[in-house]
């Protein structure tokens, strides 16, 4: 983090954005939707594990903060679901996420060379000793 001490304002704000995005379903369902998922099937089928009853409340959710817009399809009577325009202000944000989780990929996996290298040197060297007849 910056050096700048985040103020109660800034952790309102911060609570609002996870609130919006945050969970286990949310950011997923807005991927999904991005993709061109636009069917309540097609959605369900697109993110493992998923139940319809979540999926449901979660579109529900999104919705109601505008990230979402639930239209009915004129031919066959079916919702469609659309991210909005408002939904593209996370373009930086998840730019920034995907950013932050390659480098800290990157950082594991040099943890792990180092760790491994620090246990092998830690390590006695073995020998190999004939057993006497």
């Amino acid at each position: 983090m910056k050096k700048r001490k985040p103020t109660k304002e800034d952790v309102r704000y911060l609570q609002d954005t996870l609130y919006v995005i945050g969970g286990k379903w949310r950011f997923l369902i807005m991927l999904s939707l991005a993709q061109g998922n636009n069917r309540f099937s097609d959605l369900k089928r697109s993110i493992a594990g998923i139940t319809a009853r979540t999926l449901s409340r979660e579109l529900k959710a999104l919705e109601l903060n505008g990230i979402v817009i639930r239209e009915m399809n004129n031919h066959d009577n079916t919702p469609d679901y659309n991210i909005t325009i408002y939904c593209n202000s996370f373009d930086p944000v998840i730019q920034s996420m995907i950013d932050w989780g390659k480098q800290h990929r990157q950082n594991l996996k040099e943890a792990a060379k180092r760790t491994a290298a620090a246990k092998a040197l830690s390590q006695p060297a073995l020998t190999r000793t004939k057993k006497p007849r």
